[in-house]
């Protein structure tokens, strides 16, 4: 699997590439700027791109610009943040085409290599894999929008630990509830949210893209 790492300190740079090329990944660029992150990612076209939020040269949100700037060219990439903030418009912008995996960790949040690469392989893959903090500051008024506003809480909540990249046997056990009740909760979920009969794993992709999106 081909990754684009973009990383501007470089310890942590050359950790992070050390650690995936252990997992078997094949970094193919690992740059610390925005500018070299775009020519990287169009260059490439990797299976994933891993990005850290703020970039040289100005260090406020060049990895998510480059990120998006990508995705115009590179439809469906799908992008990995690994960041110490929440850039919450541009982080909107690139949930709102709802191609493409997508996932958005806080690096004091990742405890271990397990929940790191899992996340990397959920996002390549084409699903979602959301820190449950980004996911509050994301979903702040989104109860006002329809059909988000449809939602039972409990059906919150599921949708919730689904945007985390949960199973629903997962959920289930989080929850308290068992796995075929998380599966009627999930049906009911694509139907407030007017998701048409397709694949299970694209629809939860989809319908955690509009709950954070806000649509």
């Amino acid at each position: 699997m081909r990754v684009v790492l973009a990383e501007d300190l470089h310890l942590l740079r050359e950790g992070l590439v050390h650690l995936l090329r252990a997992h078997e990944f094949d970094v193919v660029a690992a740059v610390e700027s925005g500018p070299e992150l775009l020519k990287a990612l169009v260059t490439h076209r990797p299976d994933v791109a891993v990005v850290d939020v703020r970039l040289p040269p100005t260090f406020t949100d060049e990895g998510l610009q480059a990120a998006l700037a990508a995705r115009k060219q590179v439809p469906g990439l799908p992008v990995l943040v690994l960041s110490q903030h929440v850039q919450q418009l541009y982080a909107r912008e690139l949930l709102a085409d709802g191609t493409g995996g997508i996932g958005y960790l806080l690096k004091d949040r990742v405890f271990n290599t397990e929940q790191f690469i899992d996340a990397v392989r959920r996002v390549a893959a084409g699903g979602t894999a959301m820190d449950p903090d980004v996911i509050a500051k994301l979903m702040v008024s989104n109860a006002r929008n329809e059909p988000i506003g449809r939602l039972t809480p409990r059906e919150r909540e599921v949708l919730e630990l689904m945007a985390e990249g949960r199973s629903n046997a997962a959920i289930g056990q989080r929850l308290f509830l068992s796995e075929s009740a998380v599966g009627k909760h999930t049906a009911s979920i694509f139907g407030k949210l007017d998701l048409s009969p397709s694949d299970d794993d694209n629809r939860r992709v989809l319908a955690v893209l509009a709950y954070l999106n806000g649509r």
